[in-house]
């Protein structure tokens, strides 16, 4: 029997070594294009940031040993141009230019994936890179070495691309991340990947969400990046990781069946259409085992797991089945761990299928041994089954061996149930004794059975505390920190004696810090009469970071330094240790620690809560204590704080009072639309914050003039049938005249050279207001993110209240 095998790496150059460990006389021959067989792709990231310091360890075999080793015919820098499936012969071309022809009893494809390279101007001047082989590591790490690079670009928020930022950013390089979606990692959902996005710009990666880059100019001290936003990033290297496509030219050129995601059509068997051919890895298409769609994995375990099934069912010994990947992935992104395994809610949601989510904040072990780090684990389940489609986990410590779990549950189409009567190994030092997939598993359960109404964090941000009421159930130390506007205080363990104090007319939503007290207090108001209770999922660690604004305006990017200080950091300063505790633990006893010392001395916090970062920037805000530093260092924030001369019981609360401004337009009168960012432009000339929220018809002042093509139901083809196409279609709320009115309104305005509304418009950007239109409102007209300006952020009546919570005026208009 004679093989011929087309590419090496997992897919193929496992395929070659099974093949002869199944048959000793058979004749193997593996054809790869470029130079290397055997290699760790996932591993050149780190070559090129110089954790891995030896280029030889990316090498599990060199062709001349995987040749001797498994006795097969190795052929690198030979390239398969055609197949002839009519003659059973494959046509190649060597190094040196000659074509020859090569016969096969059985072909196994392996050709693997290429990079996305965008037709934008620029993208092949000197800097700009791909990285998908070893050739491409080489020629990035040669540039690197042999110039002075001081800000690179990376286009492209994906594994790859996050990891590479990691790399260079340890190389000593400013990096900026350009992202088109609204996300980095877009397998993960939005929720998780704030925490991600938070966690990148406390490493100081400029990251631009929602932009695309438009060109990149070669000019005389680098490249310059132009992004649809109008912004110019400058760099001295740029890498282009924006995705790849299977590389199915030859099985397409051969008339083999190519699917409608491009790659290769293979059956169960991982035959394709001719059943002489198979083909396996990041090259071919094979239904998701949940939605039975077809979906393209690019990852080295399944293209591993499908290389061995080939090689047993070309070798006849028996044809086993291929059961489809589910998509289990983890990256490392600076100090953090992200994972996801199955469904994103996001898919599920997409594809119509019903579901639930769950999301708890346990920490990765014992929290009373060193170095409890807190875990995020988000689980996606049906809603009365409870089989489970996904899991997503971020965190410091402990997140493989949790999603590897879950993922051997969803691969066999197991529920939540499972999650609860999984066996984990514990002991502190590795686990809790509730271990978190145990839990996820629990406070799914809750949900299932309606002992718990889950309160997600997009309804919390749309609650209006006047038709709702908002209750915090953690210490009131946490809650006068900071808390969700509109919510009144009640701590759990008070909350007995104090029922008459809520409402019982409407519904009660509750939050504490990651759930568990909430559930708590949820069971209490409910075994007490209160009928329409909520508790938030995840709480506020969660919802305070998954509305953070990460993604309107990208920091600028910063080389890595050991402390980012605003002042001398003492070397007395006194350490306090908050490892391991859960919100609201560490401000807690940062508060409490505070009180013990003499103004002027300062307090070094360490923690490993991810949030206590911003909380202590917000406490030193409120109570007006100075923040010396803060910092991270393997998944530690520490944070110094010099105390000020207090006024009163060692509190110095900062009088300061706030100056923003918020307008709400309701309308989209033309004149009133001009009197709104009149006063805007006005009030941002002093250099005071100002907001506008556009609510309902006044919408239609920041749409785009041509938003192209926007999909809509029938209710949003209707309204948008009856509502102005943009800004230039506004009417006049008096004088209208047909449309005459406006008409001559902007006829006046030019000749006395007065600003059109769509200047004052941009000039109200560029003067830093913050454009934030409605959540709600946008629905019920049926209005897409995609018709209104870029710059636009999307919000809802929390967001507006609590900007309005730090002006001193605000209009209605």
């Amino acid at each position: 029997m004679k093989y011929i095998i087309v590419g090496g790496v997992a897919g193929g150059a496992t395929a070659a070594a099974r093949l002869r460990r199944l048959d000793e006389k058979a004749e193997i021959i593996l054809f790869e294009k470029g130079r290397h067989i055997s290699y760790a792709n996932c591993g050149l990231p780190y070559y090129i940031g110089g954790v891995i310091e030896e280029r030889e360890k990316l090498f599990v075999q060199t062709p001349e040993s995987f040749g001797g080793l498994f006795d097969v015919d190795v052929r690198v820098q030979n390239e398969v141009l055609s197949i002839d499936r009519s003659r059973k012969e494959v046509r190649v071309r060597d190094a040196g230019g000659r074509e020859y022809s090569e016969a096969y009893d059985k072909l196994l494809l392996s050709p693997g994936a290429f990079p996305i390279i965008p037709p934008l101007p620029g993208v092949d001047a000197q800097g700009v890179f791909t990285m998908r082989n070893v050739e491409d590591t080489d020629a990035i790490k040669e540039y690197i070495d042999r110039n002075t690079i001081k800000h690179a670009v990376v286009v492209g928020g994906g594994f790859i691309g996050l990891e590479m930022a990691e790399n260079l950013h340890h190389r000593g390089i400013a990096v900026s991340v350009v992202e088109f979606a609204p996300q980095v990692m877009t397998p993960v959902d939005f929720s998780l990947a704030q925490i991600v996005h938070a966690h990148l710009q406390q490493k100081g990666i400029g990251l631009y969400l929602k932009k695309a880059v438009k060109g990149i100019q070669q000019e005389r001290q680098g490249l310059s990046v132009s992004l649809d936003s109008g912004e110019q990033i400058v760099a001295d290297l740029v890498l282009m990781s924006v995705g790849v496509r299977p590389n199915s030219a030859l099985a397409a050129n051969a008339d083999l069946a190519v699917g409608a995601t491009r790659g290769i059509k293979v059956n169960e068997y991982l035959q394709t259409s001719d059943p002489s051919i198979y083909a396996v890895g990041d090259a071919i298409e094979y239904p998701h085992p949940f939605t039975a769609t077809p979906w393209l994995n690019y990852l080295a375990g399944p293209a591993n797991r499908q290389a061995r099934l080939a090689a047993d069912n070309m070798h006849g010994v028996q044809m086993r089945p291929y059961e489809g990947a589910i998509g289990t992935a983890i990256a490392k992104v600076f100090d953090l761990t992200v994972a996801s395994t199955g469904l994103a809610a996001k898919t599920v949601k997409r594809d119509g299928l019903p579901y639930r989510t769950a999301t708890v904040q346990p920490n990765s072990h014992a929290g009373y041994y060193p170095d409890a780090f807190p875990l995020t684990l988000k689980i996606v389940f049906h809603p009365v089954t409870g089989q489970l489609y996904g899991a997503q986990c971020v965190g410091i410590a402990g997140v493989d061996k949790r999603i590897d779990s879950i993922a051997q549950i969803i691969k066999h189409k197991g529920t939540i149930f499972d999650l609860m009567e999984t066996e984990q190994a514990y002991a502190p030092p590795f686990s809790s004794a509730k271990d978190p997939v145990a839990l996820a598993g629990y406070v799914a359960e809750n949900i299932i059975n309606g002992r718990m109404n889950p309160l997600y964090w997009r309804e919390m941000m749309e609650a209006d505390p006047s038709q709702v009421t908002l209750l915090d159930v953690r210490p009131e130390d946490a809650y006068e920190v900071e808390h969700i506007r509109g919510a009144m205080n009640i701590p759990l363990e008070e909350i007995r004696q104090r029922l008459d104090e809520i409402p019982r007319d409407k519904p009660v939503y509750i939050y504490c810090a990651v759930g568990q007290r909430g559930y708590l207090s949820s069971n209490i108001l409910r075994q007490n009469g209160f009928e329409d209770v909520r508790n938030l999922i995840g709480g506020y660690r969660l919802y305070s970071v998954v509305t953070g604004d990460y993604c309107t305006k990208a920091k600028e990017a910063v080389a890595p330094t050991a402390r980012k200080s605003v002042a001398k950091v003492s070397d007395a300063a006194i350490e306090v240790d908050a490892c391991g505790m859960s919100c609201p633990g560490p401000i807690l006893k940062l508060k409490h620690s505070i009180d013990e010392v003499a103004a002027g001395e300062q307090l070094r916090i360490l923690a490993t809560d991810p949030g206590f970062a911003r909380d202590a920037e917000a406490w030193c805000e409120t109570t007006g204590h100075k923040l010396i530093a803060q910092e991270s260092q393997g998944g530690k924030y520490i944070v110094t704080i010099e105390k000020t001369a207090c006024k009163e019981e060692g509190t110095c609360v900062n009088e300061t009072p706030s100056k923003g401004k918020t307008f709400i337009l309701f309308s989209d009168d033309l004149d009133k639309a001009l009197a709104t960012f009149v006063l805007a432009n006005g009030a941002a000339a002093t250099g005071e914050k100002v907001t506008i929220f556009f609510t309902f018809w006044g919408l239609n002042a920041i749409k785009k003039e041509n938003p192209g093509s926007v999909r809509k139901d029938i209710w949003g083809k209707m309204f948008g049938m009856m509502l102005p196409k943009s800004s230039k279609g506004l009417g006049l709320s008096k004088m209208n005249m047909l449309g005459m009115g406006p008409k001559m309104m902007r006829k006046v305005m030019e000749v006395r050279q007065v600003d059109s509304l769509e200047s004052m418009r941009a000039q109200a950007l560029e003067n830093g207001v913050e454009f934030i239109a409605c959540q709600m409102s946008m629905d019920v007209m049926g209005i897409g993110r995609e018709e209104l300006l870029d710059e636009v952020t999307i919000g809802g009546v929390a967001t507006y209240m609590n900007r309005a919570d730090h002006a001193n005026v605000n209009l209605f208009i």
